[in-house]
């Protein structure tokens, strides 16, 4: 294939463009824990935008339930906001109780929740 008519040969990577023109991401996603249960996602962004652009603000609710699981996230465009929010935040009282906030792991791969449902086993002991 020819590099002039803009084709690439198989397996070649293209990166994701990114609107800052940079070439890398600048975002940084800050994990936020002990987060008070009746905190709102609105509250936890409002928070942390005194540091600067939050892109967006989660809080991890149990599924059955709806009830917040007492901690959640907040993704911020730069980098060094971010890490200055992880400063001045971490150990700061919200909503009557104090944070934990530090920069959020990425998950391993293969490390996502299997979901529920019927596997086809049925536990006890094998039949067979």
């Amino acid at each position: 294939m020819s590099a002039e008519n803009g084709s690439r040969s198989p397996g070649t990577v293209v990166p994701k463009s990114n609107p800052i023109g940079d070439g890398a991401s600048n975002s940084m996603n800050i994990y936020v824990g002990n987060i008070a249960y009746e905190l709102s996602e609105d509250e936890l962004r409002d928070a942390f935008s005194a540091f600067g652009e939050v892109e967006s603000a989660r809080i991890i609710t149990d599924r059955f339930t709806g009830r917040s699981k007492g901690f959640g996230f907040v993704e911020m465009a730069d980098s060094e906001q971010a890490q200055k929010a992880i400063d001045e935040m971490n150990g700061r009282e919200l909503g009557g109780r104090a944070l934990r906030v530090n920069e959020a792991r990425p998950r391993p791969a293969g490390d996502r929740p299997r979901g529920g449902g019927f596997n086809g086993n049925r536990g006890g002991y094998d039949r067979y």
